[in-house]
This record gives structure tokens, C-alpha cells and sequence, in this order.
């Protein structure tokens, strides 16, 4: 028996985006839907009052915590969460899985739960899928979640089977210890970055008795475009009545996207956790209220916003509560941050009813990455003192396999999130550029890397070359328009081991490195690369690595690489990418590159390589993307239809090139 009512009202055209709504015990809610994380009864700085002014419906909360503290005994003394939190409205609670495996440490983990100690008290505690269902019932959430094993997104393929395995047997468990209560209960469907796991456990979990199903074990390694492809793929075999819900995304782009392929209720940290840091979401995109650009201003946060913030207070006074960490400028960001979300759903569902949601999905993808209008970034000679592991816009991860990354705080992004970088590198750009047949083939070879980052390409190159005895001359032109990644790298040198070289300090001093002999010059072009480009010769070998199409959609365009193509068209030019998106390889082909299926790197099944020449593909032994591939485009959510000529007529599907 269904405890879950759910009704769609609309679907959109063209498109997999619904609007419904869901039958809780404490009311309706109308989706799609944004649930505000508040992990212990508390969303973060904000009031139940606070929480109803912005828009909030339903609210998460997190058994893990909860269980902890203040406990099962509390829980069942005032009835459930919300006589204990003044909260009348709908509350999902999650079941703890992500939990034990970000937060806890020395956990055992068998087939009868999780075992780990309280970071509360360090009392040894064994979560199973019953006592979570127990404290579940004890919350009286009225959507639980059933406990499952998360693991990294990028785990291999015998890991993710049976961590998926076991998430359904403990399933079954959960749905039994759930007995006679009313509180609905969903399935989590796992599998990381495997195709057919997303697949069978979609459909082992569609047989059970849930109400409805989450999308779990995302958000958690991979990339963004993994993220949304994934995601299609698992919604593509849920069923059509039950919810769906991705857990723990995400930015404003992230939950359009899968709004895009099907998904209705989604929940993150991001608005209270940016507002912490002084990021605001706006029609004009993100806005760090840190910068010294705000001082002065007397505009309000946000033109299109009426919240209560807006309303009511300056950029200035904004600017200044969080240049002084004021607990109450922490508070004013994220009730507009909330509703910004709130009204964002609330739009999308008007579009999705209006019938006009495609269109408008359009529009928003450029709008929802803008960020506010960059100040002249200057390259003063680096300074080897006063090492942090922040600069600017940018911070060190390190990893628990060991090596460390740099990410960018205010897209969340991280360069070489899931691999080693150098062998990311190695694996990506270096085998595949096969430099020794490149050197025999050209006397001066030149290489552009798109994406300077914090080097691990352009060093991997130049050990590579330093390796080889060759009588040519090789020229690497990097480009980009901020340094502090490189920076921060080479202040921190002991994490990044790549960079124990005298190249990467000369190139940020002099712009320029020339190696003993002469015969390798690695060269910055700093600035976009959009207003750099032109100025530099043809290259045989591009590395093209610049920041997803979601935080730098400029350089991800058809415009973009046609111009490359026609700039190239006279060499025998090889371009390789990190991505395998589908419509990025579909943008490709249309600016008149051939297409090929790059080597995998880690979880990635397949990388992307492009080139300007069929004799060039011969040589270098690449497989194209045969006619099964330009099938798929047809079947994609990505497809272009004003792509659709250029495509089919491509020499590339016309058995023109073997």
C-alpha cells in the first residue's frame, strides 16, 4: 500500500521536467521541490518563522545526527521532530548512510550494519537498517529513508556491486522494520559510475514496495556532466508514478539539469553553507559580498528579489556584516539565498504547467553559472612566503588515496577531482598525443594548453619530452586568465610534486621558460583565451582543459570550435578533452572536427579526442564514434536539432573514412 500519494500535473514538451504533488501527513507539497538541510532539527541560522517567510515546504533532517543527539528517548518524549522543532510542515529524514561514510571514522562494516563510535560521547555504535527505521519512526518524519552503503561515485566496478547489493538486502530490511507505520518510505538506487549497476537497482528497488525512489551515491566524486548523465540514465528506469529524488544536489544549475531529466525533489547545503561564506544567489548570478566592489554600494542584494534581505538592507551593511563574520549577516544571506531557491522552484513549475519549460530550460543554463563582473586581475612575481592553503577564489583538497587538488570555492569545481592528477594527465593528454610519433612527423612541434590550472599537463609534457632524445623543437603555449591556481601549487610545493622543476616559477615570473638546450619553450598567455587565441600560431596538439561547460560555458561553444577548427585546418591538429559529454562530441563534429572515443582515466569510461585531418586518426590509431554513437545523439536529451543536418552529413557516419 502506497503511504505517499503523488500526482502529476504536467509534464513538459520535449523534455522529462513534471510538475506534481506529494500527500504527506502534514500536507501537500507541490513539486518540483527544494528540501533545506536542517541536519539537527535546525537549518542552519535560520528560524520556523524565517523558514515560512522564504518558501520552505518541506525540511530534511538527518537520523544520524538525530540519534546521537539528542536521541531516540527525546524523540519519542515530544511525539517527533516537529512538536520538537516547532515545525508543522513535511520533513523527510535521511537515514544516516552518507553520514557514516563522510563523517566517521575506523568504521566495520558487515552485512548486519555499520559499526563506529559516537562523535559525541565515542560510544561504539552498530547501525543497522532497523535501528535507523526505529529512530526514523521515532522522528516521525513522514518520508524516511532506507539505510544503504555510499561509496565514492568513482569506485570500480566490483566495489560498487556489491556496496549496491548489500543497499538492497538492507532495503529489504528496512521495508521490513518500517511494519504498520504510516511515515512513507523510499528506496536509494546506487551502482557509482556504472551503467548497467544504475540499472539493475533501479529495477530490483522498482519491485519493492517503496514509495518512492532516490537517486543515491551522487554528488560524491564525479563530475558535473557524469552527475547529469547518471542521473538520466537512473530516472530513465524509475517509474513514472512514484517521486524521484536526487539527494544532496545542488547549485541552481544542478537542479534545473535534472529537473531537465526527470527528477522532483532535490536537497543541499549550498544556500546556508555560501551564505557562511558570503555568496548570494541572484538574478544576476552569484555575487561574493566579501569583495570590496560592495563597500559602498546602496543597491539591494538582489533587483528581482523581495525577500526580506533584499527588502530591507544594502550591499554595504551586507558586505559589511560578513567582513566582520557577524552571525547576523550569515542569517540574511541565507534566507535569501532560500528564497531564491524557493522562487526558482516555484518558476520552474509555472513554466513546466505553461507548457513553455524547454524554452525557458534554454535560458536559464546560461543565466544560472553568470557570477559578478571580475576585477582586473593583475601577475605580480610570486611570493614564496606566507603559504596558506587558500589564495583568492581557490583551496588545496587532499585526498584520502594520498595526492591533493586544487578546487575553486565558488563553483565547487575541482581540477582532476577524482584521479591522481599527474596520471590524469598522463592518461588523458600525454599517451594519447603520442608524442614520440609527433616529433618524427613535425620538426617544430607546437602544443596549446587550454587550462593552465595548477600545471599538471604542461609539466607531464615537458617530463615526457625530457625523456626523449629528438633534434626538433617543441613550443607549449598555456593559457589562462587567473594564476592563483599555479600559485597556490607552488606555495604549497610539498602537495603538488609535479611542480619540483624550475619551469612552473619561471613562468609565472618572466611569462616565459626556455629549457638548457633551447629545444622546449613553454610560454604563458595570460588572459581569456577567446581574446588570446588568434595571436598565436596553429598548434598540432591541443590540451583543451578549461573549467566544465557549467562554470565556463564561453568556451564550450559551437562558435568556439569552429573558430578553433578553421584555425587549425591547415595542420593535422589533434584536440583532446577530459569530457565524454554528448552534446560537447555533438559540437564537435558540427564545427568539422572527426571525433573520436578517448581512453578511459579511472571510473571515466571513455575521454573525448578530436581531429581536424582523417589522415591523422590512421596515423595515431584512433577509433571514431561509429554510427551507434549518432544513434544515441538522436535518442539524447542533449541533442541540438538545429545540429541534425551537419551531423548526419558528416563524412565521419558516411563510411568515408576507415
Amino acid at each position: 500500500m502506497k503511504r505517499l500519494p503523488f500526482s502529476i500535473q504536467a509534464t513538459a514538451p520535449r523534455s522529462r521536467a513534471r510538475a506534481g504533488r506529494i500527500k504527506t501527513l502534514h500536507g501537500d507539497v507541490e513539486t518540483p521541490v527544494f528540501m533545506p538541510v536542517g541536519t539537527q532539527a535546525t537549518v542552519k541560522s535560520q528560524t520556523v518563522d524565517s523558514l515560512k517567510k522564504v518558501g520552505s515546504s518541506i525540511l530534511l533532517a538527518n537520523t544520524y545526527h538525530l540519534l546521537l543527539r539528542p536521541g531516540i528517548e527525546v524523540m519519542e518524549k515530544f511525539g517527533g521532530i516537529h512538536r520538537f522543532m516547532n515545525w508543522q510542515g513535511p520533513v523527510l529524514t535521511d537515514s544516516g548512510g552518507f553520514q557514516i561514510f563522510s563523517l566517521s571514522k575506523d568504521i566495520k562494516l558487515n552485512e548486519e550494519g555499520a559499526l563506529f563510535k559516537s562523535y559525541v560521547n565515542n560510544q561504539s555504535i552498530l547501525l543497522t537498517p532497523e535501528l535507523s527505521i526505529k529512530t526514523q519512526r521515532a522522528i516521525n518524519s513522514d518520508i524516511m529513508m532506507v539505510l544503504d552503503q555510499c561509496i565514492p561515485s568513482t569506485a570500480n566496478y566490483s566495489e560498487a556491486k556489491a556496496a549496491m547489493e548489500l543497499t538492497h538486502r538492507w532495503a529489504a530490511r528496512s521495508l521490513a522494520a518500517r511494519g504498520d507505520s504510516p511515515q512513507a518510505l523510499f528506496g536509494i538506487v546506487q551502482g557509482a559510475l556504472h551503467s548497467e549497476l544504475r540499472r539493475q537497482s533501479a529495477e530490483t528497488l522498482s519491485t519493492m514496495d517503496f514509495d518512492g525512489l532516490a537517486i543515491g551515491g551522487l554528488a560524491v566524486g564525479e563530475s558535473r556532466s557524469e552527475r547529469e548523465d547518471f542521473t538520466e540514465l537512473s530516472v530513465s528506469y524509475l517509474p513514472e508514478d512514484a517521486p524521484r529524488y536526487l539527494m544532496g544536489v545542488g547549485s541552481p544549475i544542478d537542479i534545473l539539469e535534472a529537473i531537465h531529466r526527470g527528477v522532483d525533489m532535490f536537497d543541499c547545503i549550498l544556500p546556508t553553507q555560501y551564505a557562511q561564506r558570503g555568496i548570494a544567489f541572484t538574478s544576476l548570478g552569484k555575487l561574493q559580498l566579501r569583495r570590496s566592489l560592495y563597500k559602498l554600494s546602496e543597491e539591494k542584494l538582489d533587483p528581482a528579489c523581495d525577500c526580506g534581505t533584499c527588502e530591507n538592507y544594502s550591499r554595504a551593511y551586507l558586505h559589511h556584516l560578513i567582513k566582520t563574520q557577524e552571525v547576523l549577516g550569515w542569517h540574511l544571506l541565507s534566507q535569501h539565498n532560500l528564497a531564491f531557491y524557493h522562487a526558482l522552484m516555484k518558476e520552474i513549475r509555472n513554466k513546466i504547467l505553461e507548457g513553455s519549460f524547454s524554452e525557458y530550460y534554454k535560458q536559464m543554463r546560461e543565466e544560472l553559472i553568470r557570477g559578478d563582473a571580475e576585477e582586473k586581475i593583475q601577475t605580480p612575481r610570486i611570493k614564496l612566503k606566507d603559504r596558506g592553503m587558500n589564495l583568492g577564489d581557490f583551496e588545496i583538497l587532499t585526498h584520502v588515496k594520498g595526492f591533493s587538488s586544487i578546487r575553486q570555492k565558488s563553483s565547487g569545481e575541482v581540477m582532476h577531482s577524482v584521479n591522481h592528477p599527474d596520471e590524469e594527465a598522463r592518461a588523458i593528454y600525454i599517451g594519447p598525443a603520442a608524442i614520440e610519433k609527433r616529433i618524427s612527423l613535425d620538426r617544430e612541434l607546437i602544443v596549446w594548453d587550454v587550462g593552465l590550472g595548477a600545471g599538471h599537463n604542461s609539466m607531464a609534457l615537458i617530463k615526457k619530452i625530457e625523456e626523449l632524445k629528438f633534434d626538433g623543437q617543441v613550443r607549449i603555449i598555456s593559457f589562462e586568465q587567473d594564476l592563483d591556481p599555479l600559485k597556490l601549487a607552488l606555495n604549497n610545493s610539498a602537495f603538488f610534486p609535479h611542480l619540483h622543476h624550475p619551469a612552473p616559477a619561471a613562468l609565472i615570473n618572466e611569462s616565459q621558460w626556455l629549457s638548457k638546450d633551447g629545444k622546449l619553450h613553454w610560454q604563458l598567455s595570460y588572459g581569456n583565451f577567446l581574446d588570446q587565441w588568434e595571436k598565436h600560431p596553429s598548434p598540432q596538439i591541443i590540451f583543451f582543459d578549461p573549467f566544465s561547460f557549467h562554470t565556463n560555458p564561453e568556451l564550450w561553444t559551437l562558435e568556439v570550435f569552429q573558430k578553433i577548427f578553421l584555425h587549425c585546418q591547415n595542420e593535422k591538429t589533434q584536440l583532446l578533452t577530459y569530457t565524454a559529454s554528448t552534446r560537447i562530441r555533438s559540437l564537435l563534429l558540427a564545427a568539422g572536427f572527426f571525433v573520436a572515443q578517448g581512453p578511459s582515466s579511472g571510473p571515466k569510461e571513455s575521454t573525448t579526442q578530436a581531429y581536424t585531418h582523417p589522415a591523422l586518426i590512421k596515423d595515431l590509431g584512433a577509433t571514431l564514434l561509429s554510427n551507434d554513437w549518432l544513434a544515441h545523439w538522436h535518442r539524447s536529451s542533449a541533442k541540438d536539432p538545429s545540429l541534425t543536418e551537419k551531423l548526419e552529413n558528416h563524412p565521419q557516419f558516411q563510411d568515408v573514412v576507415s
